[in-house]
């Protein structure tokens, strides 16, 4: 991959009076904290300046002013071009009657479609099973349990609201202390023993908990140690969740659901539509992977860097959503920036050539999206997402280049899939 064929180089030459206004914006900018002796900084006079540091030391900041008045020239060279990723700028030559810089562009590459239609690629059925159901409204009488306070011994899923404090050799230990604490007996989050000698105790009642710590026990001091932790039991809840019944479907606020056969149908066309989706997409990748299987493209390194680039990003983005910096990522896994790269180097590649597949099938079914079409979708979107179509183009852009092409992409997926 990456051959250069796909990559053109242009010049663009900045010189005469552009070129000695940024050296002399240059000059200013350096003078201005230069040391000259029996000159203040910014007073010394230009050819004192020049004498003591040459000319040389101007250019950088020089090429710098230039830059933007070089990639506006670039861009009127590269009108009738199809640039598919960010150039590459390097300088050629500096002097102090000019600047030479020289960008790397990289065009489309050459693609050779492969089969496209009639592919012999089947879509996964889709089943809702009596068992998915069932585990899906049982998560929804969980999200509306209560804990109500219960007479009586503790017992097995109970929440038992505890004081206790840990001592060795009758020495309290430090961290072994808690007050009001929430247990839930059965879970397991305390040490192995601890949780089934409180089960029987009840509200008031006081306790000596002998137990040993695990070998492997964080602490040194206390792994493999036997203790005794003093426990009273303050309250005793037990979780009551809802059952089928009117109060709760009322407390579900779904509208039609008033029993437990209408709850069951909404939930299982809910799980279908979720799957529907999941296989209409994972259906879409099988088809594009098979097209990719027999089309031919020499993808250019500059393209795989940017997706690269861009995927970085979104990881990025999604990290700073948890409240977590890509740079404390990268101390946390001993990495950085390239090394992530490489790893996104392979889906990168496939994303690059899935684009360009699409593309060329736009270009090959000759496919175009009407403005009335654009208009079709700009109204659905503003209804999905109950928006101004105005704001969805803020959203999307003014000119609308993106619903356009979500449209053309979705005509390409009706062509592969033999739909019309």
């Amino acid at each position: 991959m990456g051959k250069n064929k796909n990559l053109k180089e242009i010049t663009i030459k900045i010189e005469g009076e552009e070129w000695q206004k940024a050296l002399d914006k240059a000059f200013n900018k350096a003078n201005s904290k230069a040391k000259i002796d029996g000159f203040r900084p910014g007073k010394a006079p230009k050819n004192i300046f020049l004498k003591t540091y040459g000319i040389e030391s101007l250019y950088m900041d020089a090429s710098n002013y230039c830059v933007d008045s070089a990639y506006k020239k670039m861009l009127t060279k590269i009108e009738n071009l199809e640039v598919v990723a960010q150039p590459i700028l390097d300088i050629k030559e500096i002097n102090e009657n000019y600047i030479e810089y020289i960008f790397t562009i990289t065009v489309r590459p050459e693609i050779k479609l492969g089969k496209y239609k009639d592919l012999d690629v089947k879509k996964d059925a889709i089943k809702v099973t009596k068992k998915e159901i069932e585990e899906s409204i049982n998560h929804m009488r969980e999200h509306y349990k209560e804990n109500i306070i219960k007479e009586g011994n503790v017992e097995t899923g109970n929440i038992a609201i505890i004081d206790f404090e840990g001592f060795k050799d009758g020495v309290a230990f430090e961290g072994g202390k808690g007050e009001n604490y929430s247990l839930e007996i059965g879970s397991n989050t305390f040490i192995p023993g601890f949780e089934d000698q409180i089960i029987g105790m009840k509200a008031g009642e006081e306790k000596d908990i002998n137990v040993t710590f695990p070998k492997d026990y964080h602490s040194d001091d206390l792994k493999g140690q036997e203790v005794v932790f003093k426990v009273k039991v303050n309250e005793v809840k037990e979780v009551k969740i809802p059952e089928l019944n009117k109060e709760f479907f009322d407390d579900l606020g779904m509208e039609g659901i008033d029993s437990k056969e209408s709850l069951e149908k909404q939930v299982k066309e809910n799980i279908m539509a979720g799957k529907k989706a999941k296989v209409e997409d994972k259906y879409i990748e099988d088809l594009l992977n098979e097209i990719a299987k027999t089309t031919e493209v020499d993808i250019p390194d500059t393209m795989i860097n940017d997706e690269e680039e861009r995927m970085v990003d979104q990881f990025a983005e999604h990290l700073s959503m948890q409240g977590i910096s890509i740079e404390q990522f990268f101390k946390y896994t001993n990495s950085n920036r390239e090394a992530l790269k490489d790893q996104y180097k392979d889906e990168a590649i496939k994303r690059i050539k899935y684009r360009l597949i699409i593309e060329e099938i736009i270009k090959s079914e000759k496919i175009e999206v009407s403005d009335e079409e654009i208009n079709n979708e700009l109204r659905e979107l503003s209804k999905k997402y109950n928006m101004t179509e105005q704001e969805v183009k803020k959203q999307y852009g003014e000119n609308l280049d993106y619903i356009k092409y979500d449209l053309e992409v979705k005509k390409v997926f009706n062509i592969i899939k033999n739909e019309k």
